[in-house]
């Protein structure tokens, strides 16, 4: 028997896995890693270390920093800090954000940096709003905010939301680079009408494809074949080996090819 798990709270099941080891069933986590316990046989996700790279590369590439142009104004904004995710998008953008910071190119006035700073309790939009009118009043008064590190498309919709009551978004002033996170539907219709720039595609269909693989080789006693990671995933007892799957960066030019023609969404959908 599998048992395949989506933890809200990642470290709160091992006394229920426990019982599990003990009947014999293997566990699979799905998406989010199960902590602080042996009895997690494999964990199936996208390659979360490269969402992160996405988003930041996203930001370098349409504020044209490879290109010399800046210095910008950036803010970064994290995940929920129990989530293990979090940290790898966190990790991902800043390995190739923070050489820009370092030479100055990109410059965080407000200094906060780090997930314990920028961190966004429960993924929370209204959250991520209330931040970012903060920092736009304590940081931006005179000063224009170029862009915005955001690791999921829910908190990108509450920073636009702040943006837009401090009058960005307009033909004036345009909105900063905002990156994202999931292609849910209303950043896809952001992203067409270009207020928030860019999302990373992680496609459910393929992840669920990948937990039932690997459940049923692992009922016909075989190791998943698809496993190709068997040393990123600590979860504070053992390393889990993992299926890491793709993810795809999506922005205005290839919403369609990615997103409709892939069946995912329907054209009229986006309209």
């Amino acid at each position: 028997k599998v048992l395949v798990i989506a933890p809200i709270d990642g470290s709160a099941l091992s006394p229920v896995l426990q019982k599990a080891a003990d009947r014999g069933i293997k566990v699979v986590a799905y998406d989010r890693l199960i902590k602080g316990t042996k009895n997690v046989d494999y964990y199936v996700t996208f390659d979360n270390f490269q969402v992160g790279v996405m988003q930041g590369q996203s930001l370098i590439d349409k504020l044209g920093l490879a290109q010399g142009k800046g210095p910008f104004n950036i803010e970064l904004f994290g995940g929920s800090p129990d989530d293990n995710n979090a940290t790898f998008f966190y990790d991902g953008a800043m390995s190739v954000l923070k050489p820009y910071i370092d030479s100055g190119k990109l410059v965080v006035r407000s200094k906060q940096l780090g997930m314990a700073k920028v961190g966004t309790l429960r993924w929370d939009a209204a959250t991520a709003q209330a931040r970012m009118d903060n920092l736009l009043s304590a940081f931006y008064g005179k000063d224009k905010l170029h862009a915005v590190l955001s690791p999921y498309d829910g908190i990108s919709i509450g920073i636009l939301s702040s943006l837009k009551g401090a009058g960005y978004c307009t033909a004036k002033q345009p909105c900063p680079v905002v990156s994202g996170q999931d292609a849910e539907l209303p950043s896809v219709k952001s992203i067409l009408k270009h207020e928030q720039a860019s999302t990373v595609f992680k496609d459910t269909r393929q992840l669920a494809q990948a937990a039932a693989t690997v459940s049923d080789e692992m009922l016909a006693g075989k190791t998943p074949a698809a496993v190709n990671d068997t040393k990123t995933y600590n979860n504070g007892v053992k390393v889990v080996p993992s299926v890491l799957l793709k993810p795809v960066s999506v922005d205005a030019a290839n919403v369609k090819p990615v997103l409709v023609d892939s069946g995912y969404y329907k054209d009229t959908q986006l309209r």
